[in-house]
């Protein structure tokens, strides 16, 4: 089997006709826009916490819920949702999701009492479950093949340009006018965002209509339950102690409020260099690329707690720490996507689920085992499980396990694969 069969096939029955690659790359840029709104969206918040806060007179944790919630309604309504509209033009869809995202933005700048930014987080949530779950798999149907790598990447490369770009800039704008303002800005993105869907994305009528039985015979699938599971240990990981990466460096490294923003600044540059990096590498060597993701950043948390106690030494690590994460969700996304080459939808389904879930576990048990010992202790098991993911790669190469193709072959088929040259 060709080690690029299952991330460049095009859904049967839903070829494009013939466009400008121009036209196919910007509607690439339009879904990554889109993600890059809704990534902003769902992390801004941690910037602007105390702020709304006090706005309402809440409590940080109370007002962490802004947090938390996406997450969880993003895992739920990615199946559901994603179900419920199985038969619509998924083109129609990004729009609408669009639509939502910006009356979220808005609601949120409008609110007059805490609850009805909690309801604007719902909306969220919703968002966040349907658009990734129709647009993480687009690519294949927007560029010509040899270009789906490069352009996956592209899509995937919203993720750290929101942590980069959209949380530093949102935060600006609400030291400068308020954090309603900020709400406000990021919702008139979503709807520059809307028009650029309408103008350049071509219709895409539904590959299959991705129904619930579909996803469980995907489950069934023993690529796709490696998948879950590898994502599972590395997102928990990841987001087990990145969520509390500040705490350490405050605490450990003993930086100042300026140095630590410098210092994430870096890590965020350099997974913007991972993802491009690992968009490149992931076609053609799934394994290699996932586990030595896992493995950087096993060796990062596990050195944090030594060589984090200098200055020098934290950033060294924490900008091994992005290109290596960078890596993680253009991994992972392709590894569901070559688990199920003949339900793309229902593979960045699982994706999206999967991944909001355990991020949001990441960050729920990582808080638990910072306020019962320390952040160092955090990276200690942070770095013990993301170690565990990379035995679960190589326990996938053990079993000489490769993909299915786009004609249905079984899973498990004894084909070789870019990994096993």
């Amino acid at each position: 089997m060709s080690s690029t069969a299952t991330a460049t096939t095009r859904s049967s029955g839903t070829e494009l006709p013939t466009r400008s690659p121009l036209i196919g790359w910007l509607a690439v840029a339009a879904v990554t826009l889109g993600l890059f709104s809704i990534v902003t969206t769902e992390i801004l918040p941690i910037g602007l916490l105390t702020s709304i806060g006090s706005s309402f007179t809440v409590s940080d944790g109370m007002a962490g819920l802004m947090m938390t919630m996406p997450g969880l309604l993003a895992a739920v309504s990615a199946p559901l949702v994603t179900v419920a509209t199985a038969r619509i033009d998924r083109r129609l869809m990004l729009c609408a999701f669009m639509v939502l995202l910006a009356m979220a933005n808005f609601l949120a700048a409008a609110a007059a009492d805490y609850w009805l930014v909690l309801v604007s987080r719902i909306m969220v949530g919703i968002t966040i479950g349907g658009f990734w779950s129709i647009g993480a798999g687009l690519a294949e149907r927007l560029v010509p093949a040899k270009s789906v790598g490069r352009a996956t990447a592209v899509v995937f490369s919203a993720v750290p340009l929101g942590s980069v770009l959209g949380v530093p800039a949102g935060t600006f704008i609400g030291d400068l006018a308020g954090w309603r303002v900020t709400f406000v800005v990021v919702g008139a993105l979503t709807i520059g965002v809307l028009v650029m869907l309408v103008v350049v994305m071509p219709a895409l009528p539904p590959a299959g209509a991705t129904r619930l039985s579909v996803l469980r015979t995907m489950v069934h699938g023993v690529n796709t339950r490696f998948a879950l599971l590898l994502t599972f240990l590395i997102v928990l990981a990841h987001f087990g102690t990145y969520t509390y990466v500040t705490p350490f460096l405050e605490e450990v490294t003993d930086s100042s409020s300026k140095q630590i923003t410098l210092f994430l600044l870096l890590y965020g540059v350099a997974g913007i260099a991972g993802n491009f990096l690992g968009g490149a590498m992931v076609i053609r060597r799934p394994r290699v690329t996932f586990g030595s993701a896992a493995g950087l950043i096993a060796v990062v948390t596990l050195l944090l707690p030594f060589l984090g106690r200098s200055a020098i030494g934290a950033v060294a690590l924490l900008v091994i720490w992005g290109v290596a994460y960078g890596t993680v969700p253009v991994s992972s996304q392709t590894w569901f996507a070559k688990a199920a080459p003949h339900a793309p939808e229902a593979a960045s389904v699982l994706f999206t689920a999967s991944f909001q879930a355990t991020f949001s576990l990441g960050a729920l048990t990582g808080g638990v085992v910072v306020d019962h010992s320390s952040p160092s202790m955090v990276m200690t098991l942070g770095g013990i499980t993301a170690a565990c993911m990379v035995v679960a790669t190589w326990a996938h190469f053990a079993r000489r396990l490769t993909w299915p193709d786009a004609g249905g072959d079984r899973e498990g088929a004894p084909e070789p694969d870019g990994d096993d040259v």
